[in-house]
C-alpha cells in the first residue's frame, strides 16, 4: 500500500547552497523533517545546479519520510539571465528594460517544456512570451 502524503511544501532554494536557516528551518520543522539530513541531500542532489534557484517541492509522508521533486528553473530567471540583467521593470507598459529574440524565447521554452501546461514548442513559446513581456522585456 502506498504511503499517505500529510503535507506537500513548495519551495525556492538556491541550487547546491542551502543552509539550515531562517528560510527552510520553521518550515521543514513544522513538518517534522531532520533539517540537517534535508539539508545535505539537497545540496548533494542539486550541486550540478548552483547559481540557479530550484523549486522544490517535497511530499510529506506520515512516518517522516519525504520525497523531493525538483522542477526546472523559473521562467523569469532563465529570462533575465538571457538578455543579461538582474530584475524587470515595475511599470512593465511604459518602461522596457530590454528585448529578447524569439529564437532565445524558443530555447527557454524547450528547456521549460517538461513543467508547463502545453501540448508543443509553440504554445510553450506563447506562455514564455508572455512572461516576458510581463516582466517588461520587449519580444523581436
Amino acid at each position: 500500500m502506498a504511503k499517505k502524503i500529510t503535507k506537500i511544501l513548495k519551495m525556492q532554494i538556491p541550487g547546491g547552497a542551502a543552509v539550515p536557516g531562517q528560510q527552510l528551518g520553521p518550515t521543514l520543522g513544522g513538518a517534522g523533517i531532520n533539517i540537517g539530513e534535508f539539508v545535505k541531500r539537497f545540496n548533494e542532489e542539486t550541486k550540478n545546479r548552483k547559481g540557479e534557484t530550484v523549486p522544490t517541492i517535497v511530499e510529506v509522508y506520515e512516518d517522516r519520510s519525504y520525497k523531493m521533486i525538483y522542477k526546472t528553473e523559473p521562467a523569469s530567471s532563465l529570462i533575465l539571465k538571457s538578455i543579461g540583467i538582474e530584475k524587470g521593470s515595475g511599470a512593465n507598459t511604459t518602461k522596457k528594460v530590454g528585448t529578447i529574440s524569439k529564437a532565445k524565447i524558443r530555447e527557454i521554452a524547450e528547456k521549460k517544456m517538461v513543467d508547463l501546461n502545453a501540448n508543443d514548442i509553440e504554445a510553450a513559446s506563447r506562455i514564455i512570451e508572455g512572461s516576458a513581456r510581463s516582466m517588461g522585456v520587449e519580444v523581436k
